[in-house]
């Protein structure tokens, strides 16, 4: 219990965006055009759909098969791949996403509970209304109405969580969910195979997680701007984030990469990362980098052990010309993107 409550504090830090699909920056203005143009895709797709076809990366006769996920996709949409379902049954092994995690174990855990209390909380008892600027505050009434409703607790919390859940809330609101369900599908098929699953995130050691906690709930949050992003995202891209939701449904992976949106994640993750009580533990420093490094040692290992290799990967990581697919191809792998 207490892990998965620092989990949910260092929520920016220690995991790959869920709800994040680019790393590009874009003008509102610009998505509200690009979601405008596309209007007759705004209405969800339903039933079974497929996803985008596999990445191919080979060396000699071996060969690994990478399914981008993404989030978030049509509420309840049924997603299932035959072509995923028939490769993955053939293959050796399954490599998990990259990912960060951090363990204190169950009985050290215990001994935090107290200092858990209030962890969402703003120091000294501040409202939303006494940090955030007028003009923000304005247009998050306007959204919480519509969104969440008459909720004063939610007024007391730390403008960074208070976002979070406005976001979630109005993806729900659209009918959009956040595609874990690809996940789980993926699973029953690893574990109907009884196909080999390796972890390939790395796992952070807290020295202290007791004083993190402590330094944390009387540390300032630099998380204004998560904030005023996250508004941005819920008044101008919600039509566009349908449009990407039903194009990486029916695997038209052109339509995603020319829509790109205001780049919440990294605001929000910059208000834990830069905040002084993460910045002096040198076992949140290089994250994304030990993340990547991590997955790359995996896929070195299996694809030298095994003929087939199937791994998930968050789509906007794939689509990145810096990101997964190039590193792979600087260590000798043939790419080869789907059609």
């Amino acid at each position: 219990m207490t892990s998965r409550l620092i989990a949910i504090l260092f929520l920016a830090v220690l995991a790959a965006p869920a709800w994040s699909q680019s790393t590009s920056e874009a003008a509102p203005a610009a998505d509200a055009a690009n979601a405008s143009e596309a209007a007759p895709e705004k209405i969800l797709v339903v039933g079974q759909r497929p996803g985008p076809g596999l990445w191919k990366v080979s060396k000699g006769d071996h060969v690994m098969w990478v399914f981008g996920t993404y989030g978030p996709l049509p509420k309840g949409m049924e997603w299932r791949s035959q072509q995923v379902e028939a490769i993955l049954a053939q293959s050796q092994e399954y490599l998990t996403p990259p990912s960060a995690g951090a363990s204190v174990g169950f009985f050290r855990g215990l001994t935090l509970l107290p200092h858990v209390i209030g962890l969402k909380k703003n120091p000294d008892g501040a409202r939303l209304k006494d940090l955030l600027p007028a003009d923000v505050y304005a247009r998050w009434e306007v959204l919480k109405a519509k969104y969440i409703g008459d909720d004063d607790g939610i007024e007391r919390e730390r403008p960074l969580f208070a976002a979070e859940q406005l976001f979630r809330s109005g993806l729900t609101h659209a009918g959009l969910s956040n595609g874990s369900e690809v996940y789980a599908a993926i699973e029953k098929i690893v574990k109907k195979n009884n196909i080999k699953k390796t972890p390939t995130g790395i796992k952070l050691e807290i020295s202290d997680p007791r004083q993190m906690i402590k330094d944390y709930k009387k540390s300032t949050l630099d998380d204004v701007a998560c904030f005023a992003k996250t508004l941005d995202r819920l008044e101008t891209d919600i039509d566009a984030m349908r449009v990407r939701a039903n194009a990486w449904a029916k695997g038209d992976l052109a339509v995603i990469e020319k829509l790109d949106y205001t780049d919440r994640e990294t605001a929000c993750g910059n208000a834990i990362r830069n905040a002084e009580f993460v910045k002096s533990k040198p076992e949140f420093r290089d994250m994304e980098a030990r993340m990547q490094e991590a997955w790359l040692a995996a896929v070195d290992k299996s694809m030298a052990a095994n003929a087939s290799t199937f791994a998930i990967v968050p789509l906007h990581k794939l689509l990145d010309p810096k990101g997964m697919m190039a590193a792979l191809q600087a260590r000798g792998y043939t790419v080869e993107r789907p059609e």
